[in-house]
């Protein structure tokens, strides 16, 4: 989903994301920018970002921030996702990579963030199984 269809993820968990807009290029391929509401620590915020790596063979995305509210913070912010079938029984695995750089030692690291993800990750596998 957030490789081919990230803007599909708002109607999985619309209180947390409310959109992903096209800025550049195409769905689910390297050098697309993508813009993303959200609500986070329950402040609507934005980010822009740039697609770094799709790899279906690895169920791998990776976007890089370059503009909006966590760059107020971080110098970088880079989001790996990567889902991995689970060894024995149905379901998969998601594993979330938050890779950044604190502008300064007085920022905080975002571990609200962490919360946000494993949320959006427990909504989209609601919606996933609700739909079998």
């Amino acid at each position: 989903m957030f490789a081919h269809k990230p803007h599909h993820v708002h109607h999985t968990c619309y209180d947390k994301i409310q959109g992903c807009d096209l800025h550049e290029g195409e769905w689910g391929k390297v050098g697309t920018i993508v813009h993303w509401s959200y609500v986070h620590d329950g402040k609507a915020k934005k980010a822009k970002e740039v697609v770094e790596a799709v790899d279906p063979d690895k169920n791998l995305v990776t976007f890089r921030v370059i503009e909006g509210d966590l760059m107020e913070e971080y110098k970088s912010f880079v989001i790996t996702i990567q889902v991995s079938p689970k060894s024995e029984g149905s379901g998969s695995v998601v594993h979330w990579t938050l890779e950044y750089e604190k502008l300064h030692g007085g920022i905080e690291h975002p571990e609200t963030l962490l919360q946000f993800v494993q949320d959006v990750s427990k909504d989209i596998d609601g919606h996933l199984t609700q739909a079998s």
